[in-house]
């Protein structure tokens, strides 16, 4: 295996999804801001919290069964195009923003909305976006007809 071949991801996801959350926990300590402390809001943070667990669960599960490597710092063996990968390009970086946003929601967090905005814009720039070279430099048309049928997000 050559050591070039990866999309030269420096950061986990998640840790960037963490750091993005924390900020925001941060920001809440400093100028508390309470948006969501009505019932309705804790249900839906519990729903998508749910959700981005078993979208997680799903996406990882198909990428282990295409035999592919769920590490963004490993290399690609293949084009997962089934499970959630029919709906998103990025199904755990989604179940990531939607686990954000339910925290969010379920603990009363406004800051951390708008610190998930600039971790999605981080993602998207420094993960996604080195991606997607990659992948289109290893599977060349087989990953660009793959783009232009699936969205990025959703």
């Amino acid at each position: 295996m050559s050591t070039f071949d990866s999309p030269g991801v420096s950061t986990p996801p998640p840790l960037i999804f963490a750091a993005g959350f924390t900020a925001g926990l941060f920001l809440n300590w400093l100028l508390p801001v309470h948006a969501f402390s009505a019932a309705p809001f804790k249900i839906a943070g519990r729903i998508l919290t749910v959700a981005a667990g078993l979208l997680a669960l799903w996406a990882a599960w198909t990428m282990h069964r295409a035999g592919t490597h769920i590490n963004p710092r490993r290399p690609a063996t293949t084009i997962v195009t089934n499970g959630p990968f029919r709906f998103t390009r990025n199904p755990l970086y989604l179940s990531l923003a939607i686990l954000s946003l339910g925290a969010a929601l379920f603990f009363d967090i406004a800051w951390a909305l708008l610190a998930l905005i600039l971790t999605v814009v981080i993602v998207q720039k420094y993960v996604i976006c080195r991606e997607e070279r990659y992948l289109e430099a290893k599977f060349g048309t087989t990953y660009l007809e793959y783009k232009k049928k699936t969205r990025r997000w959703l």
